[in-house]
């Protein structure tokens, strides 16, 4: 599931949108209205891909993509995010700081639920304190980790938490986190209606928002098919939709989707198979989308793993690193839709560099791959084979079998892809560090900030420090950028961060992720935000 520029003593964060990205992360189609065709149709439903949602819609209970693409238009926030990233007031009237442990927020007055209760400063805080409560077990509970109170060891109200009127209510952090402002857009952080408690699984089958969209009716998830949205006119913010409604469709292939695509049968896609990459941007024209977004790959390899410690495993690290040669396998598997990794993070970041002290560990050097190699055999020699885990139904293949055969032919090692049937498979050997190997592993941004690459993924006993990597110049160099409201001071020590892991490389960064997408003849307005997502309530669709 990211650092900082919105740490503004004492005054309004969003006011004037406080965030400033780096690189463009937009694009689409002509903005004409008409394409054509005639005048747009306002009550036009779009048709877009999607997959069927791990769990009902409960927001701090969704951390993957299905779900997350229909709680972001049916739900709003107290911030969203723009095509660039830049943070947006939803229903926050104004966010304000005193300083990197304390955040006021007051909401907008009148503002409802679609069920007509008032969304209020209270159904924020049992919301959150629902999400964080232990046994409840919630996917994305660790978001509300900072906030006083909160325990990974029992049940415990979120102290930090204080309501001051309806409309008001006040955070306690308990360690500082200057961009906590930040990761307010991000769904877990979402208010839910008083209904919600009085059963939340039924309440996840036909949840009841405060967004742009809301649910068709109760039958309009059809489970392993669809689900329908509507517009909601009701509703009062930045991300007033311009169409009727969506139909998100759970495609099982990317190939089934991309064919629909062409046959105008869907409108907007977020995904091209493989095996168009080579030929889409042909086939669809400008149509054809494929620009820079937040998500990072790599694969990760535990510390615990035989040969993968100490001093060893630094230099085994080192080599494996240097043997991969990215240029080739990004354009030779990728077709140019992949970006070689300069870095830990992604370059639509605000604060991103490509001249990291260290990078050049990422840069392809067979012989010096051979020397590093040959220097950890000197302390331990090799026995076995090098094995990355990966997930088979996520279309990973070709660029691990890529990736292990330049790492075969330039240490002269055993080195192949190992799959597991699915990403859920995956995960379990990951969490409960039963796996044997090393693992792909990659993150999608949940909020434009470095830091959310960073600590999420590296710090000790962070959530999704998959290699239990611990390393305490690390630690205390991104506390000390987190806790730091000067954004350039931030940066400065997120770099240093950097710097430590490109020593100890508890993961090998491999590229950035273009978004690669497109959209029908039917449809205009299509922008692809920051993130990889379409923002769906600008797209217009010519009346018929």
């Amino acid at each position: 599931m990211k650092r900082n520029k919105i740490a503004l003593a004492g005054t309004a964060l969003f006011a004037i949108g406080a965030l400033a990205l780096a690189g463009c992360a937009s694009g689409g189609g002509n903005d004409s209205g008409d394409n054509g065709a005639g005048s747009s149709d306002p009550d036009a439903i779009i048709t877009t891909n999607g997959s069927e949602p791990e769990n009902p819609l409960i927001p701090t209970n969704t951390n993957e993509v299905g779900g997350g693409k229909i709680l972001d238009e049916i739900f709003a926030g107290l911030i969203y995010y723009d095509a660039d990233g830049k943070p947006v007031n939803d229903v926050a009237e104004e966010i304000t700081t005193e300083d990197p442990q304390n955040l006021t927020v007051k909401i907008k007055e009148g503002l409802t639920f679609t069920d007509g209760e008032e969304v209020t400063a209270d159904n924020f805080i049992k919301a959150w304190n629902e999400g964080a409560k232990l046994s409840n077990g919630h996917l994305s509970s660790y978001f509300f980790e900072d906030i006083e109170g909160f325990s990974y060891d029992e049940d415990s109200e979120l102290t930090g938490l204080e309501q001051v009127d309806d409309y008001t209510f006040t955070i306690a952090l308990n360690k500082p986190a200057s961009d906590f402002a930040l990761r307010l857009g991000y769904s877990a952080f979402y208010p839910l209606p008083d209904v919600a408690f009085e059963d939340m699984d039924a309440f996840g089958q036909n949840p009841v928002g405060n967004g742009p969209y809301m649910i068709d009716g109760e039958e309009a998830w059809q489970h392993d098919v669809q689900i329908d949205l509507v517009r909601n006119d009701d509703y009062d913010g930045g991300r007033k939709a311009a169409n009727g409604g969506l139909t998100i469709k759970f495609y099982a292939t990317q190939e089934a989707a991309y064919a629909d695509l062409q046959s105008n049968e869907v409108d907007v896609i977020d995904a091209i198979p493989t095996n168009a990459l080579p030929v889409f941007a042909d086939e669809l024209g400008d149509r054809a989308v494929n620009q820079p977004s937040a998500v990072f790959q790599s694969f990760t390899i535990g510390q615990f793993l035989p040969h993968f410690g100490g001093d060893e495993g630094k230099l085994r690290r080192q080599a494996l690193s240097m043997a991969i040669n990215r240029e080739e396998i990004t354009e030779t598997i990728f077709s140019g839709t992949r970006t070689p990794a300069a870095d830990f993070t992604s370059p639509v970041i605000d604060g991103w560099s490509d001249s990291v002290p260290g990078s050049e560990v990422l840069e392809y050097n067979p012989e010096k791959a051979k020397e590093l190699w040959a220097e950890a055999d000197a302390i331990s020699p090799w026995e076995g084979d090098f094995k990355i885990a990966y997930n088979a139904d996520g279309g990973h293949d070709a660029w691990v079998d890529a990736v292990s055969n330049s790492i075969k032919n330039t240490l002269g090692i055993e080195a192949s892809g190992d799959p597991y049937p699915t990403f859920q498979d995956l995960r379990a050997k990951i969490n409960d560090s039963s796996i044997t190997t090393a693992a792909r592993s990659g993150w999608q941004a949940d909020y434009p900030g470095l830091y959310n690459f960073l600590g999420p993924l590296y710090a000790t006993g962070a959530g999704s420090n998959d290699g239990k990597y611990s390393n305490p110049e690390f630690d205390d160099t991104i506390a000390a950028g987190i806790s730091n409201p000067d954004p350039a001071a931030q940066i400065e020590d997120f770099t240093k961060a950097q710097e430590v892991l490109f020593k100890d490389l508890p993961a090998i960064p491999l590229w950035y992720s273009n978004v690669t997408g497109g959209f029908s003849e039917n449809v205009d307005n299509v922008t692809f935000g920051w993130n990889s997502v379409p923002l769906f309530h600008e797209i217009t669709k010519a009346a018929e």
